[in-house]
């Protein structure tokens, strides 16, 4: 108690000698603001601490201005523009370093990583400072005298977001991001995404499909990717999206991978089932850049949103069958309610085209399935999923890329025997490659396209068998669902 009446003695005393001064020697205004200052700062308990702040920021000719990495829920570009140029500036005399590694190289690559950073721009000098708070947020302080605060606000703030813009496009990486649970978001609720680099090779010209529509698709990106003032013009959000249908193994994943490759965009591929509501899901929408595809695979078994929104019970049959059908499903629930994700079928909609679907630019959604059946035709009509695209089995134009892709032929004597058993065949064009693949250290295109023979032949062998044997015995696939609706 006696050391803290001293303190507070000894500050009290500091405050009148410090008030006797301004009578003698500040003019009235700065007596009028300094008084007002020094009773709002004794009002405080630590009136002390902030009296001296307040004597050095009115007395200061330094300007401070700050910028903060978020800016409400988006993130802010002015700050990744400021983190990318200081970055960048040159190593020779930072104190404080970061090293990492290109893939593929043996060099290091040296990045600065000090919390204070000095630059000059036309003979001004100015001090940046990068600030953590208690929850996690970032924020980069720039300091500089105010006789150059025109040359700083006008001039070199430009100055930093151009060149950090170009040092990106410069050194700009596809990545591929897929989100965290919600549990691994941390205190400021930022670490939304985690990515790696992308690296996937997929290019429309070794894409397996028909040609024209091959084109179709091609064209139509190139008009989204060039087409921000036509959004503009006609009142739309810059997006659009994609509905990628069919079996297994016809190249869904390949061609996202082909897509982003020719925009130069990054994907984030969204994992619906970590997400635990809908909340959640918008925000990992607003954590996503511009000039991205965001994917959400096999959506059919992503969550409960396939499907009719309602079931008409027809008969009694019908109605058993339904009760022993729901209560299975209760039970499911019942094992799976830990981990239950309450994201709805409306929250998805919202995601795709609602209002906060325009919070950016420049992006491009798409679904893919095995099942289009299974979806709600909710999810799915035009406007959002702009363009449904099926990949199918495997036909002979698609089959000879392939051939070019794996074995270098434009043709061969056993192609017409190929494209007749393609006819009649249902084969998926990964299993096509599968048997085209090189398996010895020289590429034997006869033994890969035989190999290929056989695998048709089989399946068609196999194909006859079961027919038989249904037509012999009466079988019919049994659809407990078919008198439903």
């Amino acid at each position: 108690m006696m050391m803290m009446g001293n303190t507070f003695g000894s500050g009290m005393a500091s405050v009148f000698f410090l008030w006797a001064a301004v009578q003698q020697f500040f003019p009235n205004h700065l007596k009028i603001a300094i008084k007002e200052c020094l009773i709002s700062s004794i009002q405080q308990f630590t009136f002390v601490q902030r009296l001296s702040d307040r004597f050095v920021t009115f007395f200061s000719p330094y300007v401070e201005i700050k910028i903060s990495q978020y800016d409400g829920y988006q993130y802010n570009h002015a700050f990744a523009s400021i983190e990318t140029y200081l970055g960048e500036k040159a190593t020779d005399k930072a104190k404080h370093l970061r090293a990492s590694q290109v893939k593929e190289s043996k060099d290091l690559v040296l990045k600065r990583d000090d919390t204070r950073t000095r630059d000059e721009y036309k003979g001004v000098n100015v001090w940046w400072e990068i600030e953590t708070d208690s929850e996690g947020y970032r924020t980069y302080k720039l300091t500089f005298h105010r006789r150059s605060r025109d040359i700083v606000t006008d001039s070199y703030m430009k100055h930093i977001f151009e060149e950090g813009k170009l040092i990106d496009a410069k050194n700009k990486k596809m990545k591929l991001y897929t989100n965290n649970p919600s549990s691994s978001w941390g205190p400021n609720k930022t670490a939304l995404w985690r990515c790696i680099d992308f690296e996937h090779p997929a290019s429309f010209d070794t894409l397996a499909m028909d040609s024209k529509k091959k084109e179709e698709i091609l064209n139509d990106l190139a008009a989204f990717s060039n087409g921000k003032e036509y959004y503009k013009k006609i009142g739309k959000a810059w997006k659009r999206g994609y509905l990628l249908h069919g079996p297994p193994g016809t190249g869904k994943s390949t061609m996202i991978a082909a897509m982003a490759n020719l925009l130069n965009y990054s994907i984030y591929d969204v994992e619906l089932t970590a997400i635990k509501d809908n909340s959640e899901l918008r925000k990992l929408l607003i954590g996503t850049a511009s000039k991205s595809i965001i994917v959400i695979e096999d959506i059919d078994c992503s969550l409960d949103l396939t499907g009719q929104r309602s079931i008409k019970k027809k008969t009694k049959k019908n109605e058993r069958f339904l009760m022993s059908w729901k209560k299975d499903k209760e039970k499911d629930k019942e094992v799976k309610e830990d981990n239950k994700s309450f994201v709805t079928l409306s929250g998805l909609l919202n995601f795709i085209d609602g209002i906060w679907s325009a919070c950016g630019q420049e992006r491009i959604i798409v679904f893919t399935t095995n099942h289009m059946a299974k979806l709600d035709p909710a999810l799915i009509r035009r406007g959002r999923m702009d363009m449904h695209i099926e990949l199918s089995y495997c036909t002979f134009e698609a089959f000879k890329i392939l051939a070019k892709n794996y074995l270098d032929l434009d043709t061969h004597p056993m192609y017409t025997k190929i494209e007749s058993l393609l006819k009649e065949t249902k084969i998926a064009p990964a299993d096509v490659a599968e048997n085209l693949m090189k398996k010895k250290s020289e590429i034997d295109a006869d033994g890969s396209l035989n190999d290929l023979i056989d695998a048709l032949e089989g399946k068609n062998t196999q194909k006859a068998t079961v027919d038989e044997s249904s037509e012999k015995h009466g079988i019919k696939r049994f659809n407990p669902f078919r008198n439903l609706f």
